[in-house]
């Protein structure tokens, strides 16, 4: 063993001599490389053999290898490549090759044997190495791929590229990724030949036998890939992959347009299928080319219109497919459009969703995000509300008081009516009663109005006749009002024994409403013409005699 390491460490004398004479290496750097050579060469020709020897071996060579390029780079010499770095190439390469045998089970050995072979070696060792490594694990895909791989994009073989995948279909006739990359493959080399035509019309040269089928250039190999594909795997996620490669090839058009009919009639209902139509409004321009917007804030309108599409398909695949796999889909896109935070909508959406798949915390989550990207939207507060009401949290009132202290008071009645349903729910009197009238006396004009009916209607459920009565009359110089506000009334005293009552809220009602209108509706309230008539014009006798009173008063004052 010692004449064999003392040969191969002479073998290196001609190279270190070369790295010396060169000044790319000083004597006692020579030196070491020498001692360190014969302890690596000591380690791989024992008799026990160890993976890590070999590999501290090649790490060592390698090394070595980028430190002379560095020196070359440093000193500007860039002659005898052939005398120093092609022994140390050589040598790497047979330490792989003993390797590789040794442990052929080891993937990662094979890939860092090509990985050197591909910024060091040439492109016959490599061929080589892919068939020894393809024969070793035919059984893994990937491999397959890389080697057509590099057959197309470093050798330009498109004919062996195929003739891999061809073999490799032949191993796994039943695997997605093969197809993928093979259709791939075709789509890459019939996009080439078109361009390497359009040249060639450019310079007019007679391209002779080098003309192709129109076939071949419209991609109808392709195609042929797709039919037997889809005949074997049978998949919307499969058709979806194939869909998203032909539409990086603009010459592809009908090649699309057949594969997405497709995908609708034989998957329309898988949740892949939907998710993928729906993103695809992101990206289907609702103008023309030539009237896209410019600046930015169109621009946002821009996309907050393709979110409202891509939502209205997401909203009609959960009601075809109302699957779990649906919602999770919806939720994803929602929370992807979240992360670009684009518009308020989607996080309303985002937090809707969460709540309907019973996702409290994550729910609140979001809907804090919304609040605080979107202060000004009452739709965002009102999601947040009422993820706070679902998931019973003991901050409601600060929510609430939050909410108003950004937003206007013209623009706060849904919020005012959901904290008063919120409090009745609960039970709480005293504080719904507080809410209604904070509710009155905050909003301007007619915007109390909803309150003030359901105010009333509070008190004669919690109450009764005399807590409704109470309320009525507490409201009544407190305008404006609505016609169902004295209706509502009418029809609660109407359930009571008395009459009197009855005429006091139908005559409240006309002193309001002293118009035909509410004439009419106050003769279809009544079945009796005569008491309707009496209580009509009641109130109109009433201020006659006033008038008349007064104006005796007056008399009687002068004299």
């Amino acid at each position: 063993m010692a004449e064999v390491i003392q040969e191969r460490v002479e073998d290196r004398l001609p190279e270190l001599q070369q790295l010396e004479r060169t000044g790319l290496f000083s004597h006692a750097e020579i030196k070491a490389i020498i001692r360190k050579a014969l302890e690596l060469e000591y380690r791989i020709q024992r008799r026990s053999l160890l993976k890590d020897d070999f590999i501290r071996y090649v790490q060592y060579e390698i090394h070595l290898l980028d430190l002379i390029e560095k020196r070359r780079a440093r000193v500007g010499y860039t002659f005898k490549k052939d005398e120093i770095e092609d022994p140390i190439i050589h040598r790497i390469q047979s330490v792989f090759r003993r390797a590789s045998i040794k442990w052929k089970d080891d993937v990662r050995l094979w890939l860092s044997f090509i990985a050197f072979c591909r910024k060091w070696a040439s492109n016959v060792h490599l061929s080589k190495i892919f068939s020894s490594l393809l024969a070793f694990h035919s059984n893994k895909p990937g491999l397959w791929i890389l080697a057509a791989k590099w057959e197309l994009e470093d050798r330009f073989s498109s004919e062996s590229a195929r003739q891999l995948f061809l073999r490799a279909l032949r191993f796994h006739p039943r695997c997605p990724k093969l197809y993928e990359e093979y259709f791939r493959m075709e789509l890459m080399h019939a996009e080439k030949l078109r361009k390497e035509k359009q040249e060639f019309e450019k310079a007019n040269m007679d391209v002779g036998n080098l003309e192709h089928a129109e076939e071949i250039l419209t991609g109808e190999l392709a195609r042929i890939i797709y039919k037997n594909s889809t005949s074997v795997i049978k998949s919307a996620k499969f058709h979806v992959s194939l869909l998203s490669i032909a539409r990086l090839f603009d010459f592809a058009k009908d090649l699309q347009r057949e594969i997405y009919n497709d995908l609708k009639a034989l998957h329309a209902d898988d949740p892949v299928t939907w998710d993928y139509v729906a993103r695809q409004e992101l990206v289907i321009e609702s103008q023309p080319v030539e009237e896209l917007p410019a600046t930015k804030q169109a621009k946002a309108k821009e996309v907050g219109r393709r979110e409202e599409r891509c939502c209205a398909v997401y909203e009609e695949a959960v009601k075809t497919v109302p699957t779990e796999a649906m919602w999770k889909c919806y939720m994803n896109f929602c929370m992807e459009r979240f992360t670009k935070k684009t518009s308020s909508r989607l996080l309303r959406k985002k937090s809707k969703l969460l709540l309907h798949r019973q996702l409290l915390k994550e729910s609140l989550e979001v809907a804090d995000a919304g609040v605080k990207l979107f202060k000004k939207s009452v739709e965002m507060w009102q999601v947040k509300l009422e993820a706070l009401i679902t998931s019973e949290s003991h901050e409601m009132s600060k929510g609430f008081e939050q909410a108003f202290e950004y937003l206007k008071p013209q623009i706060c009645l849904p919020l005012w009516l959901t904290w008063a349903q919120w409090s009745e729910d609960a039970g709480k009197q005293e504080e719904t009663e507080a809410i209604y009238k904070r509710a009155i006396f905050g909003l301007p004009g007619a915007d109390s109005v909803p309150v003030k009916e359901m105010y009333l209607n509070w008190a004669y459920r919690s109450g009764g006749y005399k807590k409704a009565r109470d309320v009525f009359k507490s409201l009544q110089e407190n305008r404006p009002f609505s016609v169902d506000f004295f209706r509502k009334m009418i029809q609660f005293e109407k359930e009571q024994v008395s009459v009197l009552s009855v005429h006091f809220s139908l005559g409240k009602w006309i002193s309001t409403y002293s118009s035909m209108a509410a004439f009419c509706c106050l003769r279809s309230s009544h079945h009796n013409t005569v008491s309707f008539l009496v209580l009509f014009f009641q109130p109109l006798f009433h201020r006659c005699d006033f008038r008349n009173g007064s104006q005796a008063k007056k008399k009687r004052n002068l004299s």
